[in-house]
């Protein structure tokens, strides 16, 4: 299998020490084979370790042997940690746009985000909601075919809607998006987690899924026909739940993933059980691409206390989705 693409995110983030971190435990985390991408200087800024840039993406295995390979981006001007600015953006937007080069051409076996900063991305320019997006439309895949998926050791989940405020989400949730959210999860399970009959629970909107429409009509008018829809095609989802009663250890037994209705619904119970390990996977796009389920941190960007345990579940998680794929 070839070597991952790991793009270091903003170099004024925690992401060049948690990936150098992650390169320095690779035996101990059992972590393939990767190479990072991003500027030299981010990384020695927090991190006294080897550090090699590559000619080629294919020596990163023998570089790994004795120091952290790194494809090199064009200098970014001055870098301090935690000191975000428009150069640091640039360097992040021209990473990911090689890392997801490189994983489309099959360079890499597959492409590991580091965190960004939105604000700065947007200030030189950047169009899209996320990285998600971008690497969608690099990918040639329509952004309502992705999905995103938290994954950790305890629980998946999947939000239907995504940065949406909570005052609009009834708005946004439609039958047809929460079908094709689900098959695109279904899918993905099947393909990069090999689950070759995987079981949805699909939250509901309101308290109690609605109470049978006394707190609300979405479980019956929207959600309700989604699932029966769903059900006609062979994926097995049950539901509408209430999402109350949806992550106890005895109901997730009973499902492979958590579709839920909105970001907070997803992410809280993912971030409750699996905090330090919790990935996120987008489902739906041609190459394997994950990134750990954090921000950049730039409060504690360069004190050397940033925790590499998620960037490195990230990592591993890329690697076992690339060998199914293979």
């Amino acid at each position: 299998m070839q070597p991952l693409a790991v793009a270091l995110g903003d170099p004024a983030g925690i992401g060049p020490e948690i990936v150098a971190r992650a390169w320095a435990a690779r035996h101990d985390e059992n972590l393939p084979c990767f190479f990072a991408i991003g500027d030299r200087r981010s990384i020695e800024a927090v991190w006294d370790g080897p550090v090699e840039v590559l000619t080629t993406p294919g020596d990163a295995e023998a570089v790994s042997a004795h120091a952290l390979p790194l494809v090199q981006v064009d200098d970014p001007g001055d870098i301090v940690p935690g000191d975000a600015n428009l150069a640091g953006a640039r360097c992040a937007l021209d990473s990911l746009e090689i890392a997801v080069g490189l994983a489309r051409s099959s360079a890499a076996a597959g492409l590991v985000t580091g965190p960004v900063s939105k604000a700065q991305l947007y200030a030189i320019g950047f169009t899209y909601p996320g990285q998600t997006e971008f690497i969608a439309e690099r990918c040639g895949v329509a952004r309502g075919n992705v999905a995103m998926m938290l994954a950790g050791p305890s629980l998946r989940t999947a939000p239907v809607t995504i940065h949406t405020a909570l005052a609009d989400v009834p708005r946004a949730l439609t039958t047809e998006l929460i079908v094709t959210r689900a098959r695109v999860v279904a899918r993905g399970l099947q393909r990069d987690f090999g689950i070759a009959e995987p079981r949805l629970a699909v939250a509901g909107l309101n308290p109690h899924a609605g109470e049978g429409g006394t707190l609300g009509r979405e479980e019956l008018d929207i959600i309700g026909p989604a699932l029966d829809q769903l059900r006609a095609e062979g994926i097995a989802v049950t539901g509408p739940l209430s999402a109350d009663t949806m992550f106890h250890a005895e109901a997730r037994a009973r499902y492979d993933v958590a579709l839920c209705m909105y970001h907070d619904q997803a992410l809280i119970p993912l971030k409750t059980l699996d905090f330090y390990d919790g990935v996120n996977v987008t489902l739906g796009l041609p190459i394997v691409r994950t990134s750990p389920d954090h921000g950049t941190a730039f409060g504690i960007a360069g004190r050397g206390t940033a925790h590499p345990r998620a960037m490195c579940a990230a990592i591993r998680m890329a690697g076992e989705c690339a060998a199914r794929r293979e």
